[in-house]
């Protein structure tokens, strides 16, 4: 089992912001603009006790030289407009409370920079995708988008047991597109806990560390976040949420990773589904619990909290098992949960309607952005399960239909996207065109005013 001994670098607040290389260009701007006023009012004052220009329409006349500090200041907007500052390199983990998962098995979808404006337009702004494809990396350049990126569990144990793999990977995979590509997280590896592998587990924590070392070396370890997501395996019990409680026999891999994670301050990692929990057991699941529809609900009893939902639950079951390891204080991230809108004949919750309520109040809930019954200060944050339908992938019918918009880009379930149309060709074609005046009307409008005002 490799080494997990290693010394992390701490955290910066998040109240901490860098200096933005736009401030600096306003500062200088500013120093300037204060010199040449000076001037300009000294000189001015001097030829006002001499003569009192007058213009044919009463008003004092104004010189080129006083002209000058408005001057400035109209280049300067325009400067800003037209050649816009690279933005700041220490982005959040996650932006608000929404995210998606951009998964990519199938033969049929989009190419990345229209995927870029799809997001765009649907104001999904944090994405997390299965690997480090170039072709996205390139699309998502300068997009605004948070990106998360993986390692496969294929590369996991090579890069566990070789430190230098972990450098070439960061090398070949961050460092080419880092900043203008916000990569504000490297998961690695996916539901490796709890699987058949017992050597790829040993292996996770080693890979972690290295990678988090690679990126420390690099002054990338503040900016991007290193983490794994785990599946519903891990627990040993969950029911109800404040039994909840790791297995035992993963605990000598969940320790040492738990005890990473909060050295970093990074979360833990679940994937939720309501969804699957309910196909294993519909005749004790109240399909309306599921989907978070008006229910009874359960009451815990240990804790005398009221569950109107599944989701909810189980996001506290996984805080109940971190308070019991002795983690008390970690976040919880939900990192895929999601409903399929078809399956097979046997998977009879996989509906186009069940798909459309579960995403739908889902969404709803989070742009709440309120926390759990058992961590209501703690707001939730999920990557929803998935962004388009994946015609290769393999498994049962429903593995093929979780996503929230079609091939073509049109939308596959209706939650309320605003500015989707049915036609995907119609969509991006008018954001094409409505692109340039997006980007820069905010600058073009003060200078605009500027403009008016000198020539008036």
């Amino acid at each position: 089992m490799p080494c997990t001994s290693s010394k992390v670098a701490p955290r910066p607040s998040s109240n901490a912001r860098p200096l933005h290389r736009h401030s600096l260009l306003l500062l200088l701007f500013l120093r300037s603009l204060r010199a040449q006023l000076a001037s300009t009012s000294s000189s001015s004052s001097a030829r006002r006790k001499k003569i009192m220009a007058v213009t044919p329409r009463g008003r004092p006349g104004t010189s080129l030289g006083q002209r000058r500090p408005m001057l400035l200041l109209f280049l300067f907007c325009c400067l800003l407009a037209f050649f816009p500052c690279r933005a700041s390199a220490a982005f959040h983990s996650f932006v608000g409370t929404y995210g998606v998962n951009y998964g990519q098995i199938a033969d049929n979808l989009p190419k990345p920079p229209e995927v870029v404006r799809l997001l765009q337009m649907a104001k999904i702004k944090n994405v997390r995708i299965f690997d480090s494809n170039h072709d996205i990396l390139d699309a998502f350049r300068n997009s605004g988008l948070n990106l998360a990126i993986a390692i496969p569990n294929g590369l996991v144990k090579d890069i566990s047991a070789n430190p230098a793999k972990a450098m070439d990977w960061v090398n070949e995979n961050v460092q080419p597109y880092y900043p203008s590509t916000r990569i504000v997280a490297i998961i690695v590896g996916n539901e490796i806990l709890g699987g058949a592998d017992s050597g790829l587990a040993e292996a996770l924590i080693g890979a972690v560390v290295n990678v988090h070392d690679a990126l420390r070396a690099l002054r990338l370890s503040r900016t991007i976040e290193v983490n794994t997501p785990h599946s519903e395996a891990v627990f040993g019990s969950s029911y109800p949420p404040s039994n909840g409680t790791f297995r035992p026999d993963l605990m000598v891999y969940l320790k040492p990773l738990l005890d990473f994670f909060s050295q970093t301050g990074a979360p833990f990692y679940v994937n939720a589904y309501p969804f699957l929990a309910y196909m294993s057991d519909p005749a004790h699941i109240d399909v309306k619990y599921a989907l978070m529809e008006p229910n009874a609900g359960i009451l815990d009893p240990k804790t005398n909290l009221h569950y109107d939902n599944m989701f909810e639950a189980q996001l506290d079951a996984t805080y109940s098992a971190l308070e019991v390891a002795g983690y008390p204080d970690m976040e919880v991230r939900v990192s895929e949960t999601g409903w399929a809108s078809e399956g097979d004949a046997s998977e009879t919750a996989a509906t186009l309607e069940n798909a459309r309520t579960y995403n739908f109040n889902l969404r709803k809930r989070l742009f709440l952005r309120k926390g759990t019954p058992y961590r209501p200060k703690r707001v939730v944050k999920a990557f929803i399960f998935a962004l388009f339908n994946e015609d290769l992938k393999t498994g049962p019918g429903s593995e093929r239909h979780f996503g929230l918009f079609k091939p073509d880009g049109s939308v596959s379930l209706d939650i309320g996207f605003k500015g989707l149309r049915s036609s995907s060709s119609s969509l991006l074609t008018e954001h094409r065109a409505r692109g340039w005046i997006l980007r820069y009307s905010a600058a073009l409008l003060p200078c605009t005013f500027v403009f008016l005002a000198l020539a008036a």
